[in-house]
């Protein structure tokens, strides 16, 4: 984690200039791996020749890793800082997305998995550490910044995704594509990651030697609550990620590339709201901003599913939806990290909780509707984004700033 000290320098200072261009950059690359992924799973599925839920479960392996890995991160950061944390988690995210790329390929199913189970544990020790880093910049500028930066991750997701629109269209074999994209990523998010702040000294020891840490954040309420509230909006987001493409071309018989355009027009919504969100946040406040966030997701994610019931042509209704539900995602998720790390103190362990929750519901939750879609539809699945935007409403509150 960073250091505690020149709290207040302006945002223009040197050093914190390049620490925030350098978590952006972070977010960016991110975001550029995750899609990439994202933008294969019509061509995974159909290589290890799998259904919805079987395809589901095998996205578990992500999840696995992840969980394995978050709640043990913000230790790992208060112990060697978020410069090393992160690229351990750049290493193991892009070495486990060669090997399931490569395990896609020669149809073995057991490689894939391994590669995805170390793909989500880079997932999580990389979003950990560079979200406690954004917090900390974010306290240094002063201002709301955080949706900014995971809005350089949408803006990472929407490269990935036009990358893939054009590698699909190419023909481009999918190994090449995603071994490519990890080395690049790999040795670019490397070496900015050099800038982040200063790590701060390890704590100090008490009696005989003794590390004082205080209560265990996974006991204090209001740290779980905000982990609920973007328990629900990981989820919501998460659901486009891995369904809405596959959503579109099982539910509305377009093209492939059609399916994987419209999740970049969700990442393009998710992303607008992102960079003005801070604006909305600074004049509505916290709690407002968020019911109004919860609103549009759950109207868009409607209008998506039944787009082809209304009157009229179809696609306006999906269009519509798409975007209004990318709009209602953006802000959840970056929200939940800074109030995680609102007080200064243990703020790494704080929002290494929140990860734990968040990326757990982000992870696991969308592979676990690939087997209600087999019952449903891939389309009508989507609905449940709809249903987890009430007890989103309902523990926004948690987000206020302690007095």
């Amino acid at each position: 984690m960073s250091a505690t000290t020149d709290v207040r320098r302006s945002p223009l200072a040197p050093g914190l200039l390049a620490a925030r261009n350098a978590v952006a950059a972070s977010f960016v690359l991110n975001g550029l791996v995750f899609a990439s992924l994202v933008s294969r799973l019509p061509d995974l599925r159909e290589r290890l020749s799998l259904s919805n839920g079987s395809l589901g479960m095998l996205l578990l392996a992500i999840a696995g890793g992840s969980l394995v890995a978050l709640p043990s991160t913000g230790r790992v950061i208060e112990r060697i800082g978020a410069t090393r944390t992160v690229r351990g988690g750049v290493l193991a995210d892009t070495v486990g997305l060669s090997v399931a790329a490569l395990g896609a390929v020669t149809g073995q199913l057991p490689l894939a998995a391994v590669g995805l189970f170390v793909h989500g544990i880079g997932i999580g020790v990389w979003d950990v550490a560079m979200n406690v880093e954004a917090a900390e910049v974010e306290r240094r500028m002063a201002r709301t910044v955080m949706p900014r930066f995971h809005a350089a991750w949408s803006a990472g997701s929407f490269l990935g995704a036009g990358i893939g629109i054009l590698v699909v269209a190419l023909d481009v074999p999918m190994l090449l594509h995603l071994v490519g994209a990890a080395v690049v990523i790999g040795v670019v998010a490397w070496t900015t990651s050099a800038r982040f702040l200063p790590a701060e000294p390890a704590p100090a020891a008490g009696e005989g030697g003794a590390v004082r840490r205080g209560p265990s954040p996974w006991r204090e309420p209001r740290t779980l609550a905000i982990g609920l509230m973007v328990l629900c909006f990981a989820m919501v987001e998460g659901t486009a990620n891995d369904w809405l493409t596959l959503g579109l071309i099982d539910g509305y018989g377009v093209e492939h590339w059609v399916g994987v355009a419209g999740f970049a027009l969700f990442v393009v919504a998710m992303t607008t709201g992102r960079l003005y969100g801070p604006v909305l946040l600074d004049r509505y406040g916290r709690p407002a901003t968020l019911w109004g966030s919860a609103a549009l997701a759950a109207l868009g994610a409607v209008l998506t599913v039944l787009g082809g019931a209304l009157p009229g042509p179809a696609l306006p209704f999906v269009v519509l939806g798409v975007l209004l539900w990318g709009l209602g995602a953006a802000l959840g998720f970056p929200v939940g990290m800074s109030a995680a790390a609102d007080e200064g103190g243990r703020a790494a362990a704080r929002v290494s909780v929140v990860s734990t929750v968040g990326y757990g519901a982000f992870l696991a939750g969308p592979p676990l509707l690939g087997h209600l879609g087999d019952r449903i539809g891939t389309l009508e699945v989507l609905l449940a984004v709809t249903a987890l935007m009430l007890p989103a409403a309902l523990s926004v509150l948690a987000t206020r700033k302690p007095a």
